[in-house]
């Protein structure tokens, strides 16, 4: 006798192995949920899929399909609301198997446009005693004729297996949110470091540039020739202060790395500082290729406030900053002459001087970061990350 039942184009391990790397392989919310439905309705072989995040007003704040096209989904109107079998998924926290969605009683029926369903497999997605989504499927693939003697449908394995992939979803999520707060909370210290930068160091030349030009304004009647001078530092000082503002903006709005690529924006912005301190500021690169987006962030990150660090605060006279290709991945070296600490006794003081804040970088995209210093011989720090 032979199975109804079409089997998916991948099954077994095999299958759920594809469906979790995928899910692990993402850190934005908004890709995990994809990615999460895509691999729901390949993994059992639904004609639709769909994830919904609830929020705190009876709807959803996210809501996420697959196998509708962009078309239908735009004439299908605005997100539903958390009624009928969805709302027994988020409320009651039980899987819910139905041969024919259409014919509960809880059912209320969908738009003109929303595509006919019939049979329906969803589960909640939980993550401890919390609800934080509804993921359903409805309309199993078979045959024709299976289909047409009503056959076919969601099993009991199908939903042990759906039950698999919800409690990993949970967790790919739940990661998901997490690496966003950090992000912007890792934001928010940046534009506090940057205020105080700009007022420690462009608001000081401004406060200077304002009284040497009054002291020219002064002298331009009885002593023009040291008006001149005046003038001419006045030119100084403000030249200064745009290219301090102008290394600020920069770090604060990076170029694009989608379009100008890490290379190309680590040069930039090493250009910029170099023309806006006293130290001289190099940058080299070697067999470099693209890295997944976030590892490249992480690495322009570091990268950054590893030369605040040496330009701020270690009276460096040279920097140099390297990136080059290892094996699938890529190590950011950034070196200079100055003054040099003692890690370990840098840790015990509590003066991590942003060494946290470029560990945890690092870490979060799967690389590791190094610190070598000495007093009197400098400091190198080094960035490895390992590629997609």
């Amino acid at each position: 006798m032979t199975d109804r039942r079409e089997r998916p184009p991948r099954s077994g391990l095999a299958a759920v192995s594809t469906a979790l790397l995928a899910m692990s392989r993402h850190l934005e919310v908004r890709d995990v949920l994809k990615t999460i439905v895509a691999s729901a309705r390949e993994l059992l072989d639904a004609e639709y899929a769909a994830l919904g995040v609830p929020d705190d007003h009876g709807g959803f704040a996210q809501f996420v399909v697959d196998g509708v096209s962009d078309e239908q989904w735009k004439a299908i109107g605005p997100l539903p609301r958390q009624h009928g079998i969805l709302a027994a998924m988020l409320h009651e926290a039980r899987p819910e198997r139905l041969a024919d969605v259409r014919q509960d009683p809880r059912f209320e029926g969908w738009p003109a446009a929303h595509p006919e369903m019939s049979d329906f497999l969803g589960l909640p997605i939980r993550d401890g005693d919390e609800t934080i989504g509804a993921l359903f499927l409805a309309n199993k693939r078979c045959s024709g004729p299976a289909r047409a003697e009503g056959g076919c449908g969601f099993t009991e394995d199908d939903e042990e297996l759906l039950g698999i992939l919800a409690q990993h979803a949970a967790i790919a999520l739940t990661n998901a949110r997490l690496y966003e707060r950090s992000r912007e909370l890792t934001i928010a210290e940046e534009r506090s470091r940057l205020a105080h930068e700009l007022h420690d160091a462009v608001s000081q030349k401004l406060f200077s540039l304002r009284l040497t030009a009054q002291a020219a304004s002064a002298l331009v009647d009885r002593d023009p020739a040291r008006a001149k001078g005046e003038l001419q530092q006045v030119a100084a000082l403000a030249a200064e202060a745009a290219d301090e503002l102008r290394a600020a903006v920069v770090e604060l709005r990076p170029a694009a790395l989608d379009e100008d690529g890490l290379v190309h924006t680590l040069r930039t912005q090493v250009q910029v500082l170099d023309r806006a301190h006293s130290a001289r500021v190099t940058f080299d690169s070697c067999g470099i290729r693209a890295l997944p987006a976030a590892q490249e962030e992480a690495v322009l990150r570091v990268a950054q406030e590893a030369l605040h660090n040496a330009l701020r605060h270690s009276g460096a006279d040279q920097v140099a900053v390297s990136l080059v290709r290892r094996g699938q991945g890529a190590v950011l070296s950034v070196t200079d002459d100055g003054k040099g600490f003692e890690p370990r006794a840098v840790r015990r003081a509590g003066r991590h001087l942003g060494l946290v804040s470029m560990r945890d970088r690092a870490g979060g995209v799967g690389g590791t970061l190094t610190v070598q210093s000495e007093p009197g011989k400098g400091t190198t720090i080094e960035m490895e990350v390992p590629g997609g």
